[in-house]
């Protein structure tokens, strides 16, 4: 039987960045076996429902690449792959397990089983409990049927028997055990006519013939359930197998990765911008925040999973050929913020300069800084060693758009000599006239310059680099000098001497 595996979030929200990896985990899977990979959604919980949340999903998978084959959007003859669109496949399956004797009517009112709850403080639904309750396991048929002929509102609950040793093999975690005794009767199909995620899953998992089910751990424990569904319908020679995943946590290790560690920490845990409803709610993107794809996604593969060895950055194509179920931790992975932009800035300094330009182009444009291709591209190759986000590119290079503002005047006091104003005037008056205006010519007439003069490089550079930039950080002088060109190299040197002149007379002053 051919590999067929699903990604299935609820379009409750933002898409986690947990989700992003559990979709990558099923694509590589997909990949490497040939199968195919589909995206569904799980929308059946309407109350929870958050409008722009499913568009947003298939942009985020979009965006890292994981593309399906199949999947709202996607086509596919296996659909609708959208949940509430298969409301009456449910509810013949769910009547159908009530015939097979698996399944059950259950009419308690809302404000019964409150009193249950209020009356007995771990209250469950189960094979204890379920005798003294209004279902049809208890009532006369004529009384089940008269109620249902008057379409008194009921639900459907799973008719867990207790005794009964429920066995999982988990293909990362190895064999579990769960006791029937301790499981609740799940509702399965709600008053409203919509399937509960436990009947949904398992009927989709089996009309589409999904073969391995590749979530998070947090399921672990419905699959107890789950499992007994198939054995109600008679399915268990098409289960699939199940693999849970490693949960993602905090930066600090403890607990599980959430949406208010991302405010708290500065840094994004969606793989996109999400607006929220205020100001205040706006979650940061990995994609907004600077990240390429490719980096996320390679950062991502390592949270959870290693194929062994040294190596650390991979291709997409690598990760498949690499990956395998069995080489996932069952513990859960740090989520090292840090890690994951060392990760962009090797995906920045290994990406080709023009291809950066296109990056940089809209934030340069933002910041109305200059945006041609050309000499966007001569940015990426100067600042690309220096950089780990892409809005780096405009924050910290600033200096190649915008005529500085700001000088670091504590090195000035340190480099500057009031003996050297008439060598810096000559500069200023000459080295607009060298040609071509590039490096190497710049960098063999300074050097040259500064020895008619008197002076040695470590005089004249780092105050080069103080005129042009401000900042002893940055590319090298001369690159800076020919990206900027001979007239703006000319004003910065001549804005410069003024500035180095009052910095020295205010500490004469």
């Amino acid at each position: 039987m051919s590999v067929r595996v699903r990604f299935a979030p609820s379009p409750t929200g933002a898409l986690h960045i947990g989700g992003v990896r559990t979709a990558l985990y099923n694509y590589l899977f997909a990949r490497k076996n040939d199968g195919v990979f589909i995206l569904r959604i799980e929308d059946t919980d309407q109350n929870r429902f958050v409008p722009g949340a499913e568009a947003y999903i298939v942009e985020s998978l979009k965006w890292v690449g994981l593309i399906p084959d199949e999947g709202i959007d996607f086509g596919g003859s296996y659909g609708p792959y959208r949940q509430s669109e298969r409301k009456a496949v449910y509810r013949r399956y769910a009547h159908e397990l009530v015939e097979r004797g698996h399944a059950y009517y259950a009419f308690d009112p809302p404000e019964a089983l409150e009193a249950q709850r209020q009356a007995e403080e771990n209250f469950t639904y189960n094979y204890r409990t379920r005798t003294g309750l209004d279902n049809s396991l208890v009532l006369p048929d004529s009384r089940v049927q008269e109620l249902l002929d008057a379409g008194t509102p009921c639900v459907i609950r799973l008719k867990v028997e207790p005794g009964q040793d429920i066995h999982i093999h988990d293909l990362i975690r190895g064999d579990v055990v769960f006791q029937s005794s301790e499981l609740d009767d799940k509702v399965l199909l709600k008053a409203d006519g919509m399937p509960t995620y436990h009947l949904a899953n398992v009927v989709d998992d089996h009309l589409m013939e999904i073969t391995q089910v590749i979530r998070g751990e947090e399921w672990l424990p419905s699959t107890a359930h789950h499992v007994l569904l198939y054995r109600g319908f008679g399915w268990t020679e098409t289960m699939p197998q199940f693999a849970h995943l490693p949960l993602i946590l905090k930066p600090v290790g403890n607990g599980k990765l959430s949406k208010r560690d991302g405010a708290k920490f500065g840094m994004p845990v969606f793989p996109l911008d999400w607006p929220g409803e205020t100001p205040e709610a706006r979650s940061m993107g990995f994609r907004e925040a600077g990240f390429l794809p490719e980096a996320a996604i390679n950062f991502l593969a390592l949270l959870g999973w290693h194929p062994g060895g040294d190596q650390e950055i991979f291709t997409i194509d690598e990760l498949v050929q690499a990956f395998s179920l069995e080489h996932i931790n069952k513990g859960g992975a740090r989520f090292d913020y840090e890690k994951a932009k060392w990760f962009n800035q090797r995906y920045i300094q290994m990406t080709p300069d023009g291809v950066l330009a296109g990056h940089i182009h809209p934030l340069a444009a933002a910041r109305g800084y200059r945006t041609d291709l050309p000499f966007l591209t001569r940015v990426a190759a100067l600042m690309k060693d220096r950089v780990h986000l892409l809005p780096d590119f405009v924050e910290q290079g600033y200096f190649l758009f915008e005529p500085v503002t700001q000088y670091d005047d504590e090195t000035i006091r340190k480099k500057w000599n009031p003996a050297f104003h008439p060598a810096f005037e000559n500069l200023l008056e000459n080295i607009a006239q060298v040609a071509p205006f590039e490096a190497p010519a710049l960098e063999e007439y300074v050097r040259h310059f500064a020895q008619e003069q008197g002076l040695k490089p470590g005089d004249i550079l780092p105050l080069l680099r103080l005129a042009l930039a401000g900042t002893m950080k940055g590319p090298a002088v001369f690159d800076m000098a020919a990206l900027l060109g001979p007239a703006e190299t000319n004003r910065r040197l001549a804005g410069a001497l003024r500035h180095f002149s009052q910095v020295i007379a205010t500490i004469a002053g």
